[in-house]
């Protein structure tokens, strides 16, 4: 016979779980497509769109993919490590000739830019020493919750000054001088998310000599390399940084670049201080990816891979690489030149500028206008297109600062 349990005395597993808020871009996301009217604009979804308001699939991934159909014998499982070919041919392109050799590096496959921060959150975690991770005050929204979500103590820097539309390097440095030996400090490659701006080469090279002296650990996220500058450009601060430093780490995403967002396709690289200790951070590295998703997923990366591998791959996809960064570019310039109080757009870089409104002109602009962006004034600039900047510049006018 079952025992009868005593309903008083029984407590649901999931009693103590308190309700979630919403996530704020993910309401705009569903407010737009709620929204009827024709002439409705998003700003808000972070992803490259084309003239014509589509996410393409690039001709490069199109001719991979079809090489991957015809010569693909199996989808069996590649191992927690993932592709390590594809990592290999990365390698190259992001931290650069000389560093992908460097034998003090390894490297693994991780599902996408967001799995390379988690499993570098839980090698962080796995350290067993007291860091704190610092954070640039604004930054992407998920990134306190990855390094939380880790057991992590993370902590804010000013990083954009609103009054200029630019990065306040003083106040910055003024902060870190807090972190201590051994703190994190997560810094974007290039392309800053949501800011649009970006550290000059002066200034990466200030922070690569107070990291060295101090003993901070860089964690670089490099999500957009090739959609600010270029590719050598958009990597040469970070790798600037990793020469000056005995130790970092890289999470890199190839989902914006390669237009691959839901492949998920990603790595993380962590230097350590000698090629000795580079063995048991791999070790580790495995160790923690086998129990967070055991296998990373295949295709996207099989399909990056084969474009580096084939050199007129690579060179088509280069070329629609660079017609992408031209057209976001294109839509900043005719942005600042649209009014004086976006003049900063056309300095910064990548997908994302700050506008400089608050969010009650963002709730008038959605319900007057039909455009959509998240309460902070953040813009996907490629949600543009030549057709609606000067509609969009228009009812935005009366909210920005003469």
């Amino acid at each position: 016979m079952n025992p009868v349990l005593d309903p008083a005395a029984t407590v649901p597993l999931f009693a103590s779980l308190d309700r979630q808020p919403p996530d704020a871009l993910l309401a705009v996301i569903g407010l737009h497509a709620r929204d009827p009217r024709p002439t409705k604009i998003d700003v808000g979804v972070g992803v490259y769109r084309d003239e014509n308001g589509n996410t393409p699939i690039l001709r490069a991934i199109k001719a991979a993919e079809a090489h991957l159909l015809e010569s693909q014998t199996s989808k069996s499982y590649l191992g927690p490590e993932g592709d390590q070919r594809f990592t290999d041919v990365l390698a190259p392109m992001a931290l650069g000739a000389a560093h992908a050799a460097n034998p003090r590096l390894t490297g693994i496959q991780t599902p996408g830019g967001t799995g390379a921060l988690r499993l570098a959150a839980e090698l962080i975690a796995r350290s067993g020493r007291d860091r704190s991770v610092w954070l640039g005050s604004p930054t992407w929204p998920n990134h306190a919750p990855i390094f939380h979500a880790a057991g992590l103590v993370v902590r804010d820097h000013p990083f954009f000054d609103p009054a200029c539309s630019g990065i306040d390097f003083d106040a910055m440095l003024d902060a870190l001088a807090q972190a201590q030996p051994g703190d994190v400090v997560l810094l974007h490659g290039c392309c800053h998310n949501p800011t649009g701006t970006g550290f000059s080469p002066e200034q990466w090279q200030m922070l690569a000599a107070s990291f060295a002296v101090r003993g901070l650990v860089p964690l670089i996220d490099l999500a957009y390399q090739g959609l600010g500058d270029g590719l050598e450009e958009d990597a040469a601060g970070m790798r600037a940084m990793v020469d000056a430093v005995p130790e970092a780490l890289i999470a890199y995403s190839c989902d914006k670049n390669f237009a691959l967002y839901r492949e998920r396709v990603g790595a993380l690289w962590v230097q350590a201080s000698t090629a000795a200790a580079a063995v048991p951070v791999r070790e580790t590295l495995l160790a923690l990816a086998r129990s967070l998703w055991s296998m990373p997923p295949d295709h996207g990366a099989a399909v990056v891979r084969l474009i580096l591998e084939d050199a007129a791959l690579a060179a088509d996809w280069r070329a629609e690489l660079a017609g992408m960064r031209t057209r976001i570019n294109d839509v900043r310039a005719m942005l600042g030149a649209a009014h004086p109080a976006l003049a900063p757009i056309v300095r910064q870089q990548g997908l994302f500028a700050m506008l400089p409104i608050d969010s009650f002109a963002v709730a008038a602009l959605r319900e007057d206008h039909g455009i959509y962006m998240p309460a902070s004034g953040r813009i996907n600039v490629a949600g543009l297109r030549t057709a609606t900047v000067a509609r969009f510049v228009a009812a935005l006018a009366s909210y920005l600062p003469a």
